[in-house]
């Protein structure tokens, strides 16, 4: 049982409806649902009887309410006290390529967060987390190098990767009928090559190694003109706008995606750092995924979970 999880069955009880409830949370619906249900199952209760028209508390809920209430208050006032303790500590975070956008006012009264302006790759990142160059870093990693660094991860987001083709078809696309680059400068693409290998080799696609910059657009771009083949993108932002000519298409078969977790020191002594770790992640939904259909790298944190 999680405190998330008890927010979540106040805005529901609230609600009175889990599709007002998951937008008000700013979650998936069925991952809300989800939710209900394991809390249900650890309290050995059912919480609400549902059918497609209402959603109705039960007696077991009604009387839990209040006690909920109370203990999200104390939560809450825990929080502010040591929030007081820790926010005028500076906090440091770098990143990759992204970070939420209500990054700084999600640790607000918390920690002073300070953005590092040096972008620099997944790897990277988390190698200055080990070393204190920075304490917080959004990043890709893999179990081993948590285990090995003496990292914890928590989720905090996921990309869909896509294909790029030539137009104007933009039908989904087989991951096995893919291009997927690779590229020789391991001091910046070592975390995707070490993905895009894994995901070539499960999945039948085909590997195209290059030593241009070609992971990323306007190199990229040319290189799906000349290969005459749908090539996946990497999870690299940039501000490049797609030419008249490309597409971008939708990958099945499996639909591969990308993690973004917020990398920490197991061994943290600054409570600033675990406050700010835990306000930027605390309401974070888990990550939902269909193994089925989707696919991630064997050795992502969230893998296992994954459903």
């Amino acid at each position: 049982m999680e405190l998330r999880q008890l927010r979540y069955f106040v805005a529901v009880a609230e609600e009175l409806n889990f599709g007002r409830a998951a937008a008000r949370l700013h979650i998936a619906g069925p991952s809300l649902s989800q939710q209900i249900k394991a809390l249900e199952r650890d309290l050995g209760v059912r919480l609400f009887d549902r059918n497609r028209r209402s959603v109705t508390p039960t007696a077991s809920a009604d009387a839990l309410l209040p006690k909920v209430r109370a203990l999200l208050a104390e939560a809450d006032e825990l929080r502010r006290s040591a929030a007081g303790l820790s926010a005028a500590e500076p906090v440091r975070l770098g990143y990759v390529s992204w970070y939420p956008p209500d990054l700084v006012s999600r640790v607000s009264g918390v920690a002073q967060l300070h953005i590092d302006t040096w972008v620099m790759p997944s790897h990277t990142q988390a190698a200055r987390v080990v070393d204190g160059s920075v304490d917080l870093a959004i990043a890709w990693i893999t179990t081993d190098a948590l285990a090995a660094n003496r990292l914890d991860a928590s989720f905090i987001s996921v990309d869909r990767l896509y294909a790029l083709s030539v137009g104007p078809d933009d039908s989904p696309v087989q991951a096995k009928d893919l291009a997927v680059p690779v590229d020789a400068d391991l001091a910046t693409w070592s975390s995707w090559n070490e993905y895009a290998e894994e995901f070539a080799h499960a999945t039948g696609a085909r590997l195209e190694y290059t030593d241009d910059g070609g992971i990323t657009p306007p190199s990229l771009f040319d290189h799906v003109r000349r290969l005459g083949r749908p090539v996946l993108n990497s999870p690299k932002r940039t501000a490049f706008e797609l030419p008249p000519d490309i597409v971008q298409r939708p990958v099945v078969a499996p639909t591969p995606y990308w993690t973004w977790s917020l990398i920490s020191r197991q061994d943290e002594p600054r409570a600033a750092v675990r406050a700010a770790a835990q306000a930027l992640t605390h309401d974070v939904a888990p990550l939902d995924l269909d193994p089925a259909t989707t696919w991630l790298p064997a050795k992502d944190p969230y893998a296992t979970g994954a459903r």
